[in-house]
């Protein structure tokens, strides 16, 4: 699979979040993008996922251009900063109630995303009870319960202790094995140069043409 961003733009408010950007990105890879706040990351993957519409330019996914033929990248698991959830249920019940949107796996492969990322699928207690580590794991396991195979991961390792971090790593250099399309951004310098094969540089809502290969 191939995603594609062909001189995308995108202007709220009147300031410019994106401007004139252009990508080639292939399944089996991941892919690093880094930057300060405000430069632009969280927006490209709003806008290569179909979740944010752009105001110039042309988003490619598999030979399909996003808001024609197709309104979001299907099979697509995300974690975007500030990810809601339903704080008054238990883990469980949270991926239970995302996993009827699509049908496309049951309590089983929920139970084992949860296990994948530290947590206990059996835990009753309400995700507000959860430590924001907890929280942050969860919103992780419910990005790669189906097996998608175009993953936008923002911040992944934010509020995770140690041990957890190189969990989340393991993680998705599985995911990355098993053939899937990996966008990460990150703050951490070694998320970056542990898990990346190309690294973007993001300021002002522009993009290097030339990545740095890891």
């Amino acid at each position: 699979m191939k995603l594609e961003a062909v001189n995308i733009s995108k202007t709220i408010k009147n300031k410019k979040i994106l401007s004139d950007v252009s990508l080639s990105l292939d399944s089996g890879n991941i892919y690093g993008f880094t930057g300060r706040n405000g430069s632009g990351k969280t927006m490209l993957f709003r806008a290569l996922s179909g979740l944010m519409k752009i105001d110039s330019g042309t988003v490619i996914y598999d030979g399909k251009v996003l808001h024609k033929d197709i309104e979001v990248i299907p099979r697509l698991g995300i974690v975007l900063e500030n990810a809601g959830l339903y704080t008054e249920f238990s883990g469980f019940k949270n991926l239970k109630m995302l996993a009827k949107l699509n049908n496309l796996v049951g309590d089983k492969e929920i139970i084992e995303a949860i296990e994948r990322v530290g947590l206990d699928p059996y835990d009753k207690r309400a995700v507000r009870k959860y430590s924001l580590g907890m929280k942050q794991r969860l919103v992780i396991a419910q990005a790669i319960m189906e097996k998608p195979d175009v993953i936008m991961l923002d911040e992944p390792t934010n509020s995770i202790d140690e041990n957890g971090v190189w969990l989340v790593r393991d993680i998705i250099n599985e995911e990355k094995k098993r053939g899937a399309l990996i966008l990460l951004a990150s703050h951490s310098k070694e998320d970056i140069s542990i898990l990346a094969d190309k690294v973007f540089h993001m300021k002002n809502g522009v993009i290097d043409d030339e990545p740095e290969v890891g």
